[in-house]
């Protein structure tokens, strides 16, 4: 049932040429339907771990490009899996990750049907010109509320529960300096310290009510804000949100602000900048699958349209690495992009 609910789903995102624009505009990500009752978002549709698994593995046997490779565990011994194409170790590395926090799922949902797509003849000849990891599901723990603390103000519905933190009641993006978590020590010993990575885009959720312009937002992004970022690495990490603001702002359905965000060296946009100067760029797309908040969680309706804002995000970063155009962006929109209120 859960694959026939997200394939229906996706049908529909990836046929958006098809939808007329008074439709479009109904159920655009920014004003579609926001939670409660009925209208929040049915969990049971979204991978579980062993299924996301299972697609990976299914993938791979698939596509000749593609590595699987296991990066370590979680607390509960869960594998932590990176999907790999590097065909030439000297062309531009992007790195994606998704859900360091549990219940914010959607952008692993799009991360996934994105292997699939590089598996196509869509992406014919742009992994000549770039390499890509995908880390999706860090947190696996919590994605699935296998933790030791209790989730009982959480409110899933239809199915389980899933929470932002760790096994342990760990928040693993503040743990980027200290590195005491296994799915941290993983991500920096098997992945950041590994390879060359040149960007990454750190992909997370945030409440349903942030506006700007007095719109409602679809998501929002901010470059690493540490004071030890490298001017070079702002530049750079500037350029690769000036692709994703142009490819998703310009859609009609998709509405972008600036995130108010922390300075702290222990979040992973600014720890990956500072200590290993990869341009980073995290974005928060609206709403989550889970919280104990019931205003934070995004409408059943709007999950596809999520979905497709991941796919967007991930495919402009990679096509504009591969023709390196991002080299040519123009970062000044950043000085008047209202923060999101």
């Amino acid at each position: 049932m859960k694959k026939k609910a997200l394939a229906l789903s996706l049908t529909g995102i990836l046929a958006l040429g098809a939808v007329t624009p008074a439709s479009l505009t109904a159920y655009a990500v920014g004003e579609g339907p926001n939670y409660g009752g009925n209208e929040s978002i049915q969990t049971s549709i979204l991978y579980t771990y062993d299924e996301m698994v299972n697609y990976l593995k299914k993938q791979d046997a698939k596509q000749d490009a593609m590595q699987l490779e296991v990066i370590g565990q979680t607390v509960k011994k869960r594998d932590i899996y990176m999907a790999k194409y590097i065909k030439n170790p000297n062309n531009p590395t992007i790195l994606f990750l998704t859900q360091q926090h549990g219940n914010e799922q959607l952008t692993t949902e799009g991360a996934l049907e994105f292997i699939k797509h590089l598996g196509t003849g869509k992406t014919k000849g742009v992994l000549d010109n770039v390499n890509i990891l995908i880390v999706p599901m860090l947190n696996a723990d919590g994605a699935m509320g296998d933790v030791d603390f209790s989730l009982d103000d959480y409110i899933a519905d239809g199915g389980r529960n899933l929470t932002r933190y760790n096994a342990v009641g760990a928040d693993l993006n503040r743990d980027h300096v200290d590195k005491v978590h296994p799915e941290t020590q993983a991500l920096h010993k098997n992945v950041l310290q590994k390879y060359k990575i040149d960007y990454m885009i750190d992909l997370h959720h945030q409440g349903t009510q942030a506006r700007r312009d007095g719109k409602l937002v679809s998501g929002s992004m901010l470059y690493p804000t540490n004071d030890k970022v490298k001017p070079e690495v702002l530049e750079k990490s500037k350029k690769l949100g000036a692709v994703v603001f142009n490819a998703v702002d310009s859609t009609g359905w998709g509405h972008l602000a600036k995130y108010n965000g922390g300075n702290g060296e222990n979040i992973g946009r600014n720890g990956a900048a500072v200590q290993y100067d990869i341009a980073t760029l995290l974005f928060e797309m609206r709403g989550m699958s889970d919280h104990f908040n019931e205003s934070a969680v995004i409408g059943q309706k709007s999950n596809g349209y999520l979905i497709k804002q991941t796919i967007t995000t991930l495919d402009a970063a990679v096509q504009a690495i591969a023709d390196r155009s991002i080299e040519n962006a123009d970062i000044s929109f950043w000085d008047t992009l209202d923060t999101q209120r």
